[in-house]
């Protein structure tokens, strides 16, 4: 993928905003630009306006989803959350978090809009760790869309990138539905397209147990109904199918007691 020159005309957000009647100039980026490594860590891996990944020198802007990807996204990570609480077997990260990726012809900084590592993964991601020294297990991108260049570098790019360095598991959301996939590394190196079964349904192999509903990353159903779902009952609130069960066995006994309108 050819890599944009900067140019100072471009921004993160929209050029011009307007904040209680007054016009404001929107940060602006510098994407495209070419800094060393050092300068990125220094100056741009936190403390710049922008959020930017680094690829063999030049600056790449990560934008901003649409309120669609967002939701997604959101829903997505909650699962995980909860899965997680249930089954303690790995670190979630997010939040502009990255990690370094030596290729065979460059080196990039990625910061992936999630990332799983197990607790298993030789180098551990600690509490206090700004960045992660390793590889992750399972690496999420909520797809930037907002022109062209974008998709490529998170349908092709990443995928190159994160196939090559060993990221166990992949994944695309996408609320169009145009570019959506999901990949599992093989044994041979490369990647594979999982496909979902005959119920929709996506399996993770690197955090065992853990799956969804296609469908659902649309739906995006609550907590309580996936308690209620054969899908998602094995983590999903189980304390809460505990409390329902033993609810409708006394409602039951009530009711064959005569006494259920007591």
């Amino acid at each position: 993928m050819a890599i944009k020159k900067w140019t100072p005309e471009q921004t993160c957000h929209p050029k011009t905003e307007h904040f209680n009647g007054h016009r404001v100039d929107a940060a602006t980026t510098e994407a495209g630009r070419q800094v060393s490594e050092a300068v990125y860590w220094e100056k741009y891996y936190e403390k710049a306006d922008c959020s930017y990944e680094w690829n063999n020198g030049y600056l790449e802007l990560k934008s901003m989803p649409n309120s669609q990807q967002v939701l997604m996204y959101g829903w997505f990570l909650e699962l995980l959350r909860i899965y997680l609480r249930r089954q303690p077997i790995a670190q979630l990260m997010f939040l502009e978090v990255g990690f370094r990726l030596v290729l065979h012809n460059k080196v990039t900084i990625r910061k992936p809009d999630l990332f799983i590592v197990r607790n298993d993964n030789p180098i551990k991601l600690t509490e206090i760790d700004r960045s992660y020294k390793g590889i992750c297990d399972l690496a999420v991108e909520a797809l930037s869309d907002s022109n062209n260049d974008e998709i490529e570098r998170d349908t092709v790019s990443k995928k190159a990138e994160y196939e090559s360095v060993g990221v166990k598991e992949y994944y695309v959301l996408d609320a169009s539905g145009k570019h959506r996939v999901f990949y599992l590394r093989n044994e041979r190196g490369f990647y594979d397209v999982v496909k979902p079964d005959e119920a929709g349904v996506i399996r993770s192999t690197v955090l065992p147990g853990f799956q969804f509903r296609v469908d659902d990353l649309y739906r995006q159903p609550s907590p309580i109904e996936m308690a209620e779902d054969p899908v998602y009952q094995a983590f999903v609130l189980p304390e809460y199918q505990v409390e329902k069960r033993r609810a409708e066995r006394l409602a039951a006994r009530l009711r064959a007691l005569g006494l259920d309108d007591q």
